[in-house]
């Protein structure tokens, strides 16, 4: 088994030979920019191998993602931005800074106050300037899903919260309120209303349902994203199995069958 200087040093030859003259055509018409998706649905396939508890698909996820940051972190080498090394160096040294309980004289009391002199260090230490909000610390680049669950969990640390579960569950259910009075005046052209402002006020009230449903994720301590995934990953094995069944059977996808394919999907749930 190679060590890891050795293992690292392998991968960043073979990325520099793949980005030379003579490499591969696709490697080296590649930007950051275009591995921003890449980057993005990596990430999302290691956190599945990690819901699943499957070893073998977390190593290869994580050497995925190995790839994808030694790529981009290549790509500024060459372009005489800054090295792999830097990279490297810059969150090691972040680590040490920011860990004064690990590799200093200070004391914590607990894993809150590890985040409190985190984010003190940041300013004193390091220079960065204090937020003029608390969430201007959640990026813009994020999905979503997941810049929605970080914006509520910066605002509930405000103390901006429900008090109780009771009370999540209730703006849910005003929410849904909301969007099938939205869908009622779609219904009733006659209101006055044109189809476009109708589609946007359903587009809004739904986005407001989702972040509803998004706090219920964070008051129970579920990362919504990760939630979704398990959802989309049974619905996947669901629908492939349907998918089988049918065939198997001669029979095609389709909506008179509809009753068929829900007999299937019921025998895939049993399953």
């Amino acid at each position: 088994m190679q060590d890891q200087s050795t293992a690292f040093k392998g991968l960043y030859d073979i990325v520099g030979r793949l980005r030379a003259p003579g490499g591969c055509p696709w490697d080296r018409e590649q930007t950051p920019a275009s591995l921003r998706g890449d980057l993005i649905e990596e990430t999302y396939e290691c956190v599945e191998a990690i819901d699943k508890k499957e070893p073998a698909h977390i190593r290869e996820e994580l050497g995925d993602l190995f790839l994808l940051v030694t790529m981009l972190s290549y790509m500024h080498e060459e372009a005489g931005l800054f090295s792999v090394a830097d990279v490297l160096g810059e969150v090691s040294e972040k680590l040490v800074r920011r860990h004064p309980h690990v590799f200093g004289e200070a004391q914590v009391r607990d894993s809150a106050e590890v985040l409190e002199n985190w984010a003190r260090i940041k300013v004193e230490q390091e220079g960065r300037n204090p937020k003029d909000s608390l969430l201007d610390g959640v990026s813009r680049g994020l999905p979503p899903l997941d810049q929605a669950y970080k914006l509520q969990k910066k605002a509930a640390k405000a103390g901006f919260d429900w008090p109780a579960l009771a009370g999540v569950l209730d703006k849910i259910g005003e929410e849904l309120g909301e969007v099938q009075d939205a869908l009622s005046r779609r219904e009733a052209p006659e209101r006055g209303d044109g189809a476009a402002a109708l589609t946007e006020k359903i587009e809004e009230e739904l986005g407001d349902l989702l972040f509803s449903v998004i706090n219920l994720c964070r008051f129970l301590t579920v990362e919504p994203s990760v939630a979704l995934q398990r959802t989309n990953s049974k619905f996947i094995s669901r629908f492939k199995y349907m998918e089988k069944k049918m065939k198997e059977g001669g029979h095609e996808m389709d909506r008179k069958n509809a009753a068929l394919m829900d007999r299937y999907w019921e025998e895939a749930k049993r399953r």
